[in-house]
């Protein structure tokens, strides 16, 4: 598949062109036609592919499903259905097509790549097809062998010389569940965000982050940052989370080991509101919905039934008219914090506070062991965001308290604050437990087992509780302050 570069940082592997005497189709009708098949098989296909814009029908609304296809209709069906990239540049060998002709970009592509040849010269696009042609130009474009697609169920249905377009749907569909999943649009959204189409979904097990890493490959030094979500209302459209990209850099997706495109780097920084301190050691940054920045929890299918004010965006992420800026994954992301008169500190986000609280709030933490200085002015900035008000003034926050603790099990801790905290900024804290004899455990936090006041810790290093020993317990750094008398005894 050849790169081919689009303005606005956008990657069109597909083109939907028209078909000649067809018009648009209403995707969310069960079926856009007011004829149908005899064959409910053959009737589903129809549909699915009038539902992906690959087929249209008629200008009387009809599909004419038991007509034969001809080799023009056919050449925009695989171009579309397989993503073929349409190159309008491609040298026209064929005396029988012209550049005003609706198929010419088909036509001349699938001849270009060798999927599609003429005869003579000629094209020929008002003639018929067989089925073993059909099963020729489907196994070229997906690099098979032909054996493979004569092997898919409704190709033994297939009798005579002429298909039909009914029939030429069914073929197609099933060849599309073996065909490769390729990247199909690739956007840059915004300095930390893409936007990748795919002509199928990623299997879920695909999504995870291990492996997620090792598909999605970008040169010039960029990453996914975090697992690519799909986004609610679509099949295989995903934001996707990368580092800040670099201005003026060209980079280049390969997918699976296959070039998938390439886009120029987004200079768009999300637009924040505010900067805010929220303990001693603690602040968070803040965006609204009403200033159309948008979570991406707001917008991913994952959180679409669990997380309040879920909507759908459509493909340019607009929706009720606004066009939202999508905040994507915040994981591993950093900001630069600067007392006034001072030095910079980079402040590394904290895991699961992007938008716990109704708001857009991520939470960032001070390097290990700094704290703020009440009454001094503090600025916050970063190479992917804009903040309007990016100062604020510190205050005397005390520490967080550890009311009490207790033994889970020979590995986990329960620890309670004195009050609810509303949020995860149990996150990468960790508390000390020593034993009469001098022997000191360390548990941290696991992340997201905060109910309430009370947070799961783990031992580190595979340690284990001793049963009958007392261990003190106390806050590992200035996070917190632990009631006197505060242990933990692991009972017998």
């Amino acid at each position: 598949m050849k790169n081919n570069k689009k303005a606005l940082a956008v990657l069109t592997i597909t083109a939907a062109v028209g078909l000649s005497a067809m018009v648009p189709f209403n995707a969310f009708a069960a079926s856009p036609f007011t004829d149908s098949s005899s064959s409910a098989q053959i009737q589903t296909a129809i549909e699915q592919l009038a539902q992906q814009q690959i087929i249209s029908g008629y200008e009387n609304h009809t599909f004419k499903p038991n007509q034969s296809v001809t080799r023009a209709e056919l050449a925009k069906m695989i171009s579309l259905a397989f993503h073929v990239n349409l190159n309008a540049a491609a040298a026209n060998s064929f005396t029988d097509v012209a550049k005003a002709d609706w198929f010419y970009d088909y036509a001349v592509s699938l001849s270009s790549l060798g999927i599609m040849k003429g005869t003579n010269g000629q094209f020929q696009p008002t003639q018929s097809v067989s089925a073993d042609q059909l099963s020729e130009w489907i196994a070229n474009v997906l690099k098979v062998e032909k054996t493979a697609v004569q092997q898919l169920p409704s190709f033994a249905s297939l009798t005579g010389s002429q298909v039909t377009r009914g029939q030429a749907a069914l073929l197609i569909v099933e060849a599309q569940q073996i065909a490769p999943i390729q990247v199909t649009k690739l956007q840059a959204l915004n300095a930390i965000t893409l936007q990748v189409t795919f002509s199928a979904p990623i299997p879920t097990a695909e999504l995870e982050l291990e492996p997620a890493s090792k598909n999605f490959v970008f040169d010039n030094g960029l990453a996914i940052s975090n697992v690519p979500r799909l986004k609610t209302g679509s099949t295989s459209t995903y934001l996707i989370p990368v580092p800040t990209q670099k201005a003026g850099t060209t980079y280049t997706l390969t997918y699976k080991g296959q070039p998938a495109g390439t886009f120029t780097a987004s200079t768009e920084k999300v637009a924040l509101k505010s900067t805010g301190q929220v303990t001693n050691d603690v602040f968070e940054v803040e965006s609204h919905l009403a200033d159309g920045v948008a979570d991406y929890g707001y917008v991913i299918a994952a959180y679409s039934k669990s997380r309040p004010g879920a909507f759908i965006v459509d493909e340019t992420n607009k929706y009720n008219g606004t066009t939202y800026q999508i905040l994507s994954s915040m994981r591993t992301r950093q900001v630069q914090i600067t007392p006034q008169g001072g030095v910079p500190m980079t402040a590394n986000y904290l895991l699961f506070t992007q938008a716990t609280d109704g708001r857009q709030a991520p939470k960032f933490i001070l390097p290990d062991g700094a704290t703020f200085k009440p009454g001094v002015t503090y600025t916050v900035s970063a190479d992917w965001a804009t903040i309007a008000n990016p100062t604020f003034t510190a205050k005397e926050i005390a520490p967080l308290a550890i009311q009490s603790a207790a033994a889970v099990d020979a590995k986990t801790v329960a620890v309670t604050l004195s009050e609810d905290p509303k949020d995860e900024i149990f996150v990468s804290r960790r508390v000390s437990l020593t034993a009469a004899d001098g022997t000191v455990l360390t548990a941290e936090y696991t992340l997201t087992s905060r109910k309430g006041a009370v947070g799961t810790f783990a031992l580190l290093n595979n340690a284990q509780l001793v049963p009958a020993t007392t261990y003190t317990v106390a806050p590992v750094g200035n996070w917190a302050t632990a009631a006197q008398g505060a242990s933990v005894t692991l009972a017998k």
